[in-house]
């Protein structure tokens, strides 16, 4: 099998139903296949997929284990030489699947990649999730090419060449399953958010390539289970990125990071306070507070990535901060960074 597209799912009836048909008409099942992993639906999901849906092969998780660990389960389940992983939430486009297959066979170095990702509501522009490929700055704040912050781009082929990039979306992302394995698949202790772009760290460390192939195009609704200001996502965003970042980070460099995030988190829970947004500033303060007692059990995990890590340093980080860049010097776009 060449690519297992696998859809993750948890009572999402409704965006199997508008977006499955646009993935079966765009996917050849010759030499691909596609696989609807269900995290313990109560929605009738499964049942809308064996009825409407025969072709797709359907993985049944016994309950929501969040996107971390429903795909590190499901994908146990998967033989295939790429894994797809994408969002039920997605609309692809004709040629999205052959034009990653062929760059993943052409370029062997490297090990994962994403298409361009605009935004299904308003198809001009790039998509929060992703747009035109995925970096972080030195203190761990995520950005795109395309989207910077709450400044998205209108797609005008600025960014239409291939590209090195630090991070690859989880909405669609297309990944060496050997690779995946290696890497130990996502942090379970992740749950949902950010998980994405701690393997990505892993493998960037470990001398792999990541890129964005422009030339495959998908749109992404986004916020299909959580919304932007949701508190739970507020949460599990801040908490999951400083774990990632005490995974990750050279020693060198940990303390000072985690010093400047401190100021950085407490800056932006006052800012929530101060616009009404009382539980996303609660939200700030407790993943802080549970990052500091959580950080005991990711030591072990924080020795083994520093083990097998052949570089410290990666030309996808921005030396910089993308905060104050993006508020202080008014660089609202990817290409006012370079």
């Amino acid at each position: 099998m060449k690519t297992a597209v696998v859809i993750l799912n948890w009572n999402g009836k409704k965006f199997l139903s508008q977006f499955m048909p646009s993935v079966i008409a765009n996917t050849s099942l010759i030499d691909n296949e596609i696989v609807v992993a269900d995290n313990g639906s109560t929605d009738g999901s499964v049942d809308l997929l064996r009825e409407q849906f025969p072709e797709v092969k359907v993985v049944l998780l016994d309950q929501n284990y969040g996107f971390a660990g429903g795909y590190n389960k499901a994908l146990e389940q998967v033989e295939a030489e790429n894994f797809l992983l994408l969002n039920s939430d997605v609309e692809v486009t004709p040629g999205w699947l052959d034009t990653l297959n062929a760059y993943m066979d052409a370029n062997r170095q490297v090990a994962a990649c994403q298409p361009k990702i605009r935004a299904y509501g308003n198809k001009e522009y790039f998509e929060h999730a992703g747009a035109a490929g995925g970096f972080i700055d030195k203190y761990g704040f995520p950005y795109c090419r395309g989207r910077v912050f709450s400044t998205v781009e209108k797609d005008e082929s600025q960014y239409d060449e291939v590209t090195e990039i630090f991070w690859a979306t989880g909405a669609c992302m297309m990944m060496r399953s050997d690779i995946f394995r290696k890497m130990g698949g996502f942090d379970d202790q992740f749950f949902a958010h950010m998980e994405e772009i701690d393997l990505c760290w892993r493998i960037n460390s470990r001398g792999y390539k990541i890129v964005c192939v422009p030339q495959s195009v998908v749109y992404h609704v986004g916020g299909g289970t959580l919304n932007a200001e949701h508190p739970r996502k507020t949460y599990l965003n801040f908490r999951n990125n400083l774990l990632m970042l005490y995974k990750n980070l050279a020693q060198s460099e940990l303390q000072k990071v985690l010093n400047a995030r401190f100021l950085f988190d407490y800056v932006a829970a006052l800012q929530m306070l101060l616009t009404g947004k009382f539980k996303n500033a609660q939200a700030v303060l407790k993943a802080r507070g549970d990052f500091r007692k959580m950080k005991a059990d990711f030591e072990p995990k924080r020795r083994e990535n520093l083990l097998y890590a052949t570089c410290t340093g990666c030309s996808q980080v921005l030396k910089r901060s993308i905060v104050l860049e993006y508020y202080i010097r008014k660089k609202r776009f990817y290409s006012e960074l370079k």
